[in-house]
């Protein structure tokens, strides 16, 4: 039996962001999402230089058995690239990408996995993850202080806690091999598709559209429709029987290049023009304090609503020109005044209520920020209203911010919301764990002549030469099938 995989890949810029930072690469042995993060500091640099470590691997010079360990080589020369990318421009400092990859060898698929991109597998009509995202909420899921249910609406989800960066090279990624059995269909995708579109939805997707590309076409359109407020970037790859195939239906070789790594990175959303473009467009402009309604030529980007200029400005009347020239309206009689200045005692009221209930609603919520160098736990939300402070410290940690990973400390700079106290305690302890103590040195005992002095012995939680710490985790590498 020989079998090949039918693919397609599609990424889009999504209705909010302004740059695509998203990479991924679809072959005839090799599928690839990567997700980078850093804003401005290069998160599309680090997806482009995971694709362009792994592109290489597209090909029949590796068999089943080295597959995994190709990956992981790949995966090394990306991470030493990003660090010498990040030393020679220090603005690219602290970025870093998630990594999802397949590669096929023969009828055997070994996968490598990263963050929080995803891999799925439609099998027999069924959608499985296959994958595990490392995100401070799946740890949560997992140790059972939340449901998955409400992880997916948790407001940390997207607090990645293993990435491919220039911050941790001890980071370790998830390895398997699986059977590349023919009618199965692979997902790869970023959490701007799978944080936006249900798993029912997206299985349903699956069984419904048999060509691969217009499936993926499906997949981006249902992301941008439910808002669009990230990247999306998909991979899908059909497994086929090739000695199954009529003539003319053989699938192509020739690889797919998109997102942050192709040549039309800066491509604009494939709805730009729709109804959802316009009122993710108005959204931002809301949440930025500035007015829906705006003058303002098509060449301002971040000033222009998609499709077009914006609407005709505020106090201007659609017929004509301003009417200030008009003859002044009689007073209106004492009744009507009356009725005025009830009306306006009821909208104060109803103000101060909206004040004074915001205000209370404020100092049910936590996040995590930091105060003198460490982390800190803090009720209300980081902003004041006029002389009055929305934030109180709850507890000082002794984390130090200095020792967290790049990624991490960009996030607790700019403060990570909470929704009670036991989960900013919970995410404290996460970032606790991706500080390295160091141990101080014990010096060695001196010997004296009379006294010998005796060898010393490890100590009762230290591993033997060659075995696994207590809690280390193995290397997952399952044999054929599903796990």
């Amino acid at each position: 039996m020989t079998v090949a995989l039918r693919y397609a890949a599609r990424s889009d810029v999504g209705l909010v962001r302004s740059d695509n930072q998203d990479s991924a690469y679809a072959g005839p042995h090799l599928l690839v999402v990567a997700d980078g993060m850093g804003g401005h500091a290069g998160g599309d640099v680090a997806s482009s230089v995971a694709v362009a470590a792994l592109a290489p691997l597209d090909g029949e010079s590796h068999g089943p058995d080295d597959a995994l360990d190709e990956l992981e080589v790949a995966l090394d020369d990306a991470r030493a690239e990003i660090i010498a990318r990040s030393t020679a421009e220090p603005d690219l400092a602290g970025m870093g990408t998630t990594v999802t990859a397949i590669l096929r060898a023969g009828n055997k698929l070994a996968m490598v996995h990263l963050g929080d991109s995803r891999g799925y597998l439609f099998r027999d009509g069924v959608l499985t993850q296959v994958t595990t995202d490392h995100t401070f909420v799946q740890h949560l899921v997992d140790t059972g202080r939340i449901t998955a249910e409400e992880a997916e609406h948790h407001p940390q989800r997207s607090v990645v806690m293993r990435v491919l960066g220039d911050f941790d090279a001890d980071v370790t990624a998830d390895l398997s091999v699986r059977e590349a059995r023919v009618g199965d269909r692979w997902l790869l995708c970023s959490d701007g598709l799978s944080g936006f579109v249900s798993a029912e939805t997206i299985e349903e997707t699956l069984a419904t559209i048999p060509d691969v590309d217009a499936c993926a076409d499906r997949l981006v359109q249902l992301a941008l429709r439910a808002g669009g407020g990230d990247n999306v970037t998909v991979v899908l790859a059909d497994v086929v029987e090739l000695d199954e195939l009529p003539d003319g239906a053989m699938p192509g070789t020739n690889a797919s290049v998109v997102g942050a790594a192709a040549l039309s990175r800066k491509r604009r959303s494939a709805a730009a023009e729709s109804p959802a473009a316009r009122a993710a467009w108005l959204s931002s402009r809301a949440r930025r304090g500035e007015g829906a309604a705006t003058e303002a030529s098509d060449d301002a980007d971040p000033e222009t609503p998609p499709g077009g200029t914006g609407a005709v400005a505020a106090g201007t009347d659609a017929d004509g020109p301003d009417r200030d020239g008009d003859e002044d309206e009689p007073l209106a009689p004492e009744p009507r005044r009356r009725g005025l200045v009830v009306t306006w005692v009821v909208v104060g009221v109803a103000l101060v209520a909206a004040v004074v209930l915001g205000y209370l609603w404020t100092q049910q919520q936590y996040y995590v920020g930091h105060e003198d160098g460490r982390v800190t736990v803090y009720r209300g939300i980081p902003q004041t209203l006029g002389p009055l402070e929305l934030a109180s410290v709850v507890e000082t940690t002794d984390v130090e911010v200095a020792d967290l990973p790049a990624y991490l400390r960009e996030r607790v700079e700019q403060t990570i919301s909470a929704g009670s106290l036991a989960q900013a305690r919970d995410l404290v302890d996460m970032l606790a764990d991706g500080v390295e103590e160091e141990e101080p040195a014990t010096p060695a005992p001196t010997p004296t002549p009379t006294t010998p002095t005796a060898p010393q012995q490890p100590a009762p939680d230290q591993p033997a030469d060659g075995q696994p710490a207590d809690g280390q985790p193995a290397t997952d590498l399952p044999g054929a099938g599903v796990p």
